[in-house]
């Protein structure tokens, strides 16, 4: 025997939800609501990795000044900040398109716990700005001889 099920118009359109987020992750569109963890429009875009034995922050900054670029730590919290102004020898009327960001922006970053501040070490070369956190001591390894 067939049951009956009473229709659900909100359940129909969570079905419909999905073949367009999927349609929408596609390469060719940019993910724009994916948040800020793994968003590709978050500006500027960094790679963050583990090399040696520290952790290296690149943050693609072209055109930039380095005193544009200002780097600060407060309760285990790096902020990057800085300002990209905006180009005034061509007028507003003459632009076909525009698509390099311009403004003030804030990037922050979680360093590990018991990180030396002062041993943090920044260049800004190319329009790339290089950061580099040493791992505290107490997580490096240490090498312990048998006698």
């Amino acid at each position: 025997m067939m049951e009956l099920v009473r229709w659900n118009p909100l359940r129909e359109m969570s079905l419909l939800r999905n073949p367009f987020r999927s349609f929408f992750s596609d390469p060719f569109f940019p993910a724009e609501m994916a948040g800020d963890e793994g968003s590709r429009n978050a500006w500027p875009a960094v790679d963050i990795f583990e090399k040696d034995d520290k952790m290296v922050i690149k943050a693609e900054l072209p055109g930039m000044d380095k005193k544009d670029i200002s780097l600060d730590i407060q309760n285990g919290v790096l902020t990057l900040r800085g300002e990209r102004r905006f180009d005034n020898e061509v007028k507003e009327e003459n632009f076909y398109r525009k698509e390099m960001s311009r403004g003030t922006f804030v990037r922050s970053f979680t360093l590990p716990a018991d990180v030396d501040a002062d041993r943090i070490k920044a260049e800004f070369k190319d329009g790339i700005l290089t950061v580099e956190v040493p791992a505290p001591e107490t997580r490096k390894p240490k090498q312990i001889t048998v006698h």
